[in-house]
């Protein structure tokens, strides 16, 4: 794979995660610092299928949603090295997260994730979501690396 230059586009995102549209939530990376910090960008739109939407209110992305896209932003930092390219990225706990604010369409959600700790199969990211200046989402999040699926090869059937 080429070497990666900031800031990364929806298409170079694409060649790192293995996640594809509706499921792809981050839409730019401005900064990155191999084994410690990323920063990444998503455009919250009217037009998202997983707003929830009630009557009188305005709509808000799911708590759910914001956190798949810091731990999206996370897995890009991970999965930027050449000798992670070909894993796979597993979310094996979030930690103390907590929601500090809604966030709606229109906002641009600025997502920070350093790394607290890090070894070659495993590690723990805090992330950091704002928009406007005001924290959306913080918390922990520990991950595992794990082999891509080899092809022809199926999972062994759940007993």
């Amino acid at each position: 794979m080429e070497s990666l230059s900031l800031p990364l586009d929806y298409g170079a995102i694409e060649r790192i995660l293995p996640h594809r549209y509706p499921f792809l939530l981050v839409d730019r990376i401005t900064e990155l610092e191999v084994d410690k910090r990323i920063v990444g960008i998503k455009n919250v739109s009217l037009n998202e299928r997983y707003l929830a939407r009630r009557p009188g209110e305005r709509p808000v992305l799911p708590p759910t949603i914001l956190t798949e896209a810091v731990a999206q932003v996370g897995a890009i930092l991970i999965l930027s090295k050449p000798e992670n390219r070909e894993k796979l990225i597993y979310i094996v706990g979030i930690e103390r997260v907590r929601y500090r604010r809604p966030t709606h369409p229109g906002d641009v959600l600025h997502i920070e994730v350093n790394v607290k700790r890090l070894r070659s199969r495993m590690g723990q990211l805090h992330g950091v979501a704002t928009a406007g200046g005001k924290t959306a989402l913080d918390g922990r999040m520990t991950f595992a690396l794990g082999p891509t699926q080899q092809p022809g090869r199926t999972a062994a059937p759940a007993r």
